[in-house]
């Protein structure tokens, strides 16, 4: 296990070098990247036995380019390549140049913004595909096939492994990309440890590597004083046992001295070149004025409000504006903090962002509203995946008192618990996102305001049936709860109109371009004319293949008996129909929910509906046979 763990290490460091000096042998950085994950499996497989080398990543890159000079060998032009590699090991090109003609390759401007990030993070930042989606608020294959269609791009268009000489037209892709990196490894999305310096390390380098080919660009200069600023705080963010140390508490005099050195100077850099101050600019005057106070008393709150007013204006995401929230409250007290915070817990981009929570928690503290405060610590802690940061989150909310009564999540456990199994399964979805918008609050603290707040942030753009299915479902439960409230959500006005069923030959042209469990689903349910909530509740145990019916009362056809084995393998417990991937342990469904083979959970009918209407434009009732007089 030690030498699995110290090659994820030396890899984290070295893949960026060894990917773009295989770049510049081969001149294809999707054959670059297939090389030096060879030599990560040579690692793997030796290391364990004869033993971690002394310099293991001069160890990696010789049997990269091992395996690249038998792939050139085997090449039709062997003659040409071969002058090429011999031309390429006597110039001695240092691996840094390497490193940045890859970063401005992987940023071309022939590649989508968001492929340009995906690439450079994946190939100059080490960071997995989990990672990466994790930063975008995306997932994992939508960021595989970004990766995969950027390489294939970059092949076809020929793009050159080369600095460009000019470097405008892509800086902002490239900062943005070496930020994130620096970002990831700062504060870790997941994991058990808070930081992962390598990455840091990693992005100022290239940040550093930038500044040289870039000495008039003031952002670049700004990047890198940021960078160094909020790493030199790195020994001081970390108590004994691993856990965070927020910023008003750490002991500044372990901060890094040297560091902050460099980060005065690139800011210094930053200032002499002049022009209206960039996004990267004011973050680093930001980093400057906490590393410019001795005590965090010291600090110039008033002057970090103003900045980011300004950096607002500039970059108006929803973490600046949550930032911003954090200097008012520290410069004009925490109840004029948690106006801001507050106008921010409807935005959609942050109803699953940890440090919402966490920030309104602080907030509420400082008010003296324990309880409210002890609900966002505990709901902070359950957003985050972060194992440092999660723990340290729970001891707060563990800190403060609880009240006695009622909370909002066993009490809706008890609820389900009294519905039927197909009731219970639709009310379910409604409920859970109740409380994990909310929090587990006490019953008698549950307000009209944040409900009606859940509503809009979660189904305001709804449509009205699906509106109305949740209105119904929070009414019921009220009423169950018996609590006096009565939130402000009008029933929406539906089309009543019946939209035309599907005829088998849109059907069976749908299916076609589908996978097979949509195209089972979709055939069963046209086949079967039952309701999708009860083709969807099926259970393989239930189902009798060979007499082509359900103890529910469903039954199929052939096109659809020919799919089911295929669709159930080796399965013989569990819902039929299966949701893409396996839930996360904060949104455990009940055990009659999951499939025991596989730990994935039922589809749910939203994501079985919005499949369907993104293949074909028409909703699941529309499968329904048409009924003929």
């Amino acid at each position: 296990m030690d030498a699995h763990r110290t090659v994820d290490a030396v890899w984290k460091l070295e893949s960026s070098r060894i990917i773009a000096g295989l770049t510049r042998m081969v001149h294809d950085v999707g054959l670059a990247e297939e090389l030096a994950q060879d030599a990560l499996v040579a690692a793997l497989e030796r290391w364990p036995e004869s033993g971690v080398p002394d310099n293991p990543g001069a160890w990696l890159m010789a049997i990269a380019k091992r395996r690249a000079i038998d792939h050139i060998r085997r090449a039709q032009r062997f003659e040409e390549k071969q002058e090429q590699l011999v031309r390429d090991q006597d110039t001695q090109e240092p691996e840094d140049d390497d490193v940045l003609r890859l970063m401005f390759m992987s940023c071309h401007p022939v590649l989508p913004t968001e492929a340009r990030v995906a690439l450079t993070l994946r190939l100059l930042g080490g960071l997995t595909t989990a990672e990466i989606a994790r930063a975008f608020l995306t997932t994992e294959p939508v960021v595989s096939q970004r990766i995969a269609a950027a390489k294939q791009t970059l092949a076809a268009q020929h793009v050159p492994f080369e600095v460009p000489s000019e470097l405008d037209a892509r800086l902002n892709s490239v900062l943005e990309v070496v930020y994130l990196i620096f970002n990831e490894g700062y504060s870790a999305t997941s994991g058990d440890d808070l930081m992962r310096p390598g990455l840091c390390l990693e992005a100022r380098r290239l940040g550093w590597l930038l500044a040289a080919a870039a000495p008039r660009s003031a952002e670049v200069h700004g990047l890198v004083a940021l960078m160094e600023i909020q790493a030199s705080r790195e020994k001081a963010r970390t108590g004994p046992s691993g856990e965070p140390v927020q910023l008003h508490e750490q002991n500044r005099g372990r901060w890094d001295q040297l560091l902050i050195r460099r980060g005065f100077t690139a800011m210094l850099k930053a200032r002499e070149i002049g022009g209206t101050p960039g996004p990267y600019v004011l973050q680093a005057a930001i980093a400057v004025c906490h590393a410019q106070a001795r005590r965090a008393e010291d600090t110039d709150w008033v002057q970090i409000a103003a900045l980011y007013q300004a950096l607002v204006r500039l970059l108006p995401t929803p973490i600046v504006h949550l930032n911003r929230a954090v200097a008012v409250g520290m410069a004009h007290g925490p109840a004029s903090g948690l106006e801001l915070v507050d106008a921010l817990t409807a935005n959609r981009h942050l109803q699953d962002y940890h440090l919402l929570p966490g920030v309104r928690g602080d907030l509420l503290l400082k008010l003296g509203r324990l309880a409210e405060a002890r609900v966002e610590f505990a709901r902070a802690a359950s957003l985050t995946k972060n194992v440092a940061e999660q723990a340290f989150l729970l001891r707060r909310a563990a800190a403060i008192p609880a009240r006695t009564g009622p909370a909002l999540v066993e009490s809706t456990k008890d609820y389900l618990e009294t519905l039927d199994a197909v009731t219970r399964r639709s009310y379910a979805q409604t409920l859970n996102r109740l409380c994990s918008r909310i929090g587990d609050i006490p019953l008698a603290d549950l307000t009209k305001d944040q409900i009606e707040g859940v509503f809009e942030v979660s189904w305001g753009k709804a449509a009205a049936r699906t509106w109305n299915r949740h209105r119904a479902t929070i009414r019921s439960y009220l009423a169950w709860a018996g609590l006096d409230l009565e939130p402000d959500l009008p029933r929406r006005a539906e089309d009543t109109t019946t939209p035309e069923p599907l005829t088998r030959e849109q059907i069976d042209e749908a299916c076609s371009q589908a996978p097979l469990r949509e195209q089972a689903l979709w055939l069963l349910l046209h086949e079967s004319g039952a309701a999708v909530t009860a083709v969807l509740a099926l259970d393989v145990e239930d189902l009798d293949l060979d007499d082509r019916r359900a103890t529910s009362g469903v039954s199929w056809r052939s096109a659809t008996a020919r799919l089911l084995p295929e669709l159930l393998g080796d399965r013989t417990r569990g819902p039929l129909f299966l949701a893409d991937r396996k839930p996360g342990p904060a949104r455990l469904p009940d055990a009659a929910d999951l499939c025991p083979t596989t730990g994935r959970s039922r589809l749910s009918y939203p994501r079985a509906e919005r499949l369907f209407k993104l293949a074909t434009g028409h909703t699941l009732h529309q499968l329904k046979p048409a009924k003929h007089p």
